[in-house]
């Protein structure tokens, strides 16, 4: 294997794609979506621009939903990838940004209601995580925030649920993937972990 010295402009090397429902000072939802999130046990871990709607929203209202779309919802994410709900619009955004208000609307997605916090669920999506802000802070040349969100309630679309437990069963979930600013979707299982609580030599029943 011969390896090159490059210097990617990005280092998106293969995310799941998340959309952060959120509450604006109206009242309205902001719905945006964002692939630096990872999980430490019950919290998500956000990376967000500090001058973005979500960034904005979640210091003055910290209550988000975490919502993981499928592959086949790639569309709806892309319509969503020009819009803020800044306005005006962050002067770095300008050139290829335009403000959007009605975010559900414009994705082409449903909103629905939380049980825990005040910001909306997405309907379409399998995998919804309603959480709350636990610290927020920015990183070290102050472009991002940082946001440890708790999650609260966890819902899960009945397919991808291994019947009769809480386990999502990997095999019939697929998370959308940002990989270089392209989507993708899962390849065929490879192997398991030896922490899986599904393992395949049990037809996917813990």
């Amino acid at each position: 294997m011969t390896h090159l010295t490059i210097e990617p402009s990005i280092l998106y090397v293969g995310t799941p794609v998340a959309l952060l429902s959120t509450t604006n000072e109206d009242g309205t939802a902001n719905l945006a979506p964002m692939s630096s999130a990872w999980a430490l046990d019950d919290v998500v871990v956000l990376g967000l621009g500090v001058t973005g709607q979500t960034a904005i929203n979640l210091r003055a209202r910290p209550e988000l939903v975490v919502n993981y779309p499928s592959p086949a919802l790639w569309e709806s994410v892309e319509r969503l990838a020009s819009l803020t709900g800044a306005d005006p619009v962050p002067a770095e955004k300008r050139a290829r940004f335009r403000h959007e208000r009605a975010k559900f609307a414009a994705a082409g997605l449903t909103p629905v209601a939380a049980e825990f916090v005040a910001p909306p669920r997405v309907a379409e999506c399998p995998l919804q995580f309603e959480a709350t802000v636990d610290h927020a802070e920015l990183d070290a040349k102050g472009n991002f925030l940082i946001v440890q969100a708790r999650v609260l309630r966890v819902h899960a679309a009945e397919r991808v649920v291994v019947p009769g437990t809480s386990y999502v069963d990997p095999a019939a979930w697929s998370p959308l993937i940002y990989n270089f600013r392209h989507y993708f979707g899962l390849g065929a299982e490879l192997g398991e972990s030896f922490r899986t609580e599904t393992p395949r030599a049990t037809g996917g029943r813990p």
